[in-house]
Order: C-alpha cells, then sequence, then structure tokens
C-alpha cells in the first residue's frame, strides 16, 4: 500500500466539497531564515513522507509546533499533486519550531535520523522519486555545522553497511501543505498506522534503531 492510496481513502471519508477545496488550495509561505517568536528557533527536515516525521517529532517537549509542508524546488505555492509528480523539485518535509532551552537542535538531530533510511538516495520505503528524499535544511551556520557533526557520526557509528545519502542543504521557502496533511497521524490514525507498517518505514525502524525505535 502507497502513501497515495492512504492518503486517497482517508479523503474518501470527507464530503465532496472538502475534497475540492483541499485540492486546490494554494500553500501559505513560512519564514525560511530561522524566524520564529522570541526565544524560539525553527528547524526543517526531509524524511519521505511528512506524515512519518510530525508524530515522533511533535510528541517532544520543547517542541511547540510541526508544520507539514514543500521546501527545496522552484515551483511557487505549490500543491501536494504538483509535488508528487516530481516536477517541482521540492522535498516533503516538515518544519519544526522549538524551544532551545528545553531541546537542543543535536537532540532534534538525533530523533529525525532515528525516523528515516538515510542510505536510500531515491526515496523513502515504498515512497519514490526526488520529492521523497532525505535532507536537513539549515538555517543558519551553527546548524550546518551541528547537522555535518551529526552526519560523520551516524557514518562512524557503523550502523548502516552503506553511504549515508541524507543531504545537508540551505534552508530555502517553505510552503504549508494542505490542511489535511496536517496532524494527519491524529486525524486519521488506522489510515496512517496502515501505511507507516505497509510503506515498510516501521519495520525498518524497528530493525535497524531497535533500543529506541518507537
Amino acid at each position: 500500500m502507497n502513501k497515495q492510496a492512504v492518503s486517497t481513502i482517508a479523503l474518501l471519508t470527507l464530503t465532496a466539497t472538502a475534497v475540492m477545496s483541499c485540492a486546490s488550495a494554494s500553500a501559505d509561505s513560512l519564514p525560511v531564515a530561522g524566524n520564529a517568536p522570541d526565544g524560539l528557533q525553527v528547524a526543517t527536515f526531509a524524511g519521505g513522507c511528512f506524515w512519518c516525521m510530525e508524530q515522533p517529532i511533535e510528541e517532544v517537549d520543547g517542541v511547540v509546533d510541526v508544520v507539514s509542508g514543500y521546501t527545496g524546488g522552484v515551483t511557487e505555492n505549490p500543491t501536494y499533486g504538483q509535488v508528487v509528480s516530481g516536477s517541482t523539485g521540492h522535498f516533503e518535509a516538515v518544519q519544526v519550531t522549538f524551544d532551545p532551552d528545553t531541546i537542543s537542535y543535536e537532540t532534534l538531530l538525533g530523533i529525525y535520523w532515528r525516523q528515516i533510511d538515510p542510505t536510500d538516495a531515491g526515496g523513502q520505503f515504498a515512497d519514490r522519486g526526488d520529492q521523497y528524499r532525505t535532507a536537513i535544511f539549515y538555517h543558519d551556520e551553527t546548524q550546518k555545522k551541528l547537522a555535518e557533526k551529526s552526519r560523520r557520526e551516524l557514518e562512524r557509528s557503523g550502523r548502516f553497511d552503506k553511504p549515508i545519502a541524507t543531504e545537508i542543504l540551505p534552508a530555502r521557502a517553505f510552503y504549508v501543505a494542505e490542511e489535511y496533511h496536517q496532524d494527519y497521524y491524529a486525524k486519521y490514525p488506522l489510515g496512517y498506522g496502515s501505511y507507516k507498517t505497509g510503506s515498510g518505514r516501521e519495520l525498518f525502524l524497528k530493525e535497524n534503531w531497535p533500543d529506541i525505535a518507537k
């Protein structure tokens, strides 16, 4: 079962009007340069399906908000349909607003790595294509250095036999995904659970992070 099939099933539970509205809605732009309310910071991660990236990060103390969206491409205000077609250059990603006094960026990086297959350069699990590649988008030089350090540490750990393929890229315009994608795991727990299992993500995480996989 792939992500688009699960999405279709979930959408059929909405009214026809709501479905048409979601399909045609334009995304709104979020800050690029780490702009956040005083005392808070922003981090941006691409980990394949953004449904599966929200829950494990949103549950952590110190995380204020996690938003699903699109970034890294050339198309302004893209729709989900455009992004999954692979024509926009965008990644599916999440933008995280967090309190650095409660949770560090390094801790967020650790959570991020434990949600993905960092050796896959062609997508994530059942989702194939550049839009599902993994990447860390840094918002300043400190984030860049910490991201590079964490990737080196993972490479040297020997946890994976293949090279780490996750890119580290400068943050670009981030476009908020359609409303039905936000907090998908909470809105459609059965569909989300079926997708996470059927895509192969859940088994991969259990096999590769048996000590801490959730």
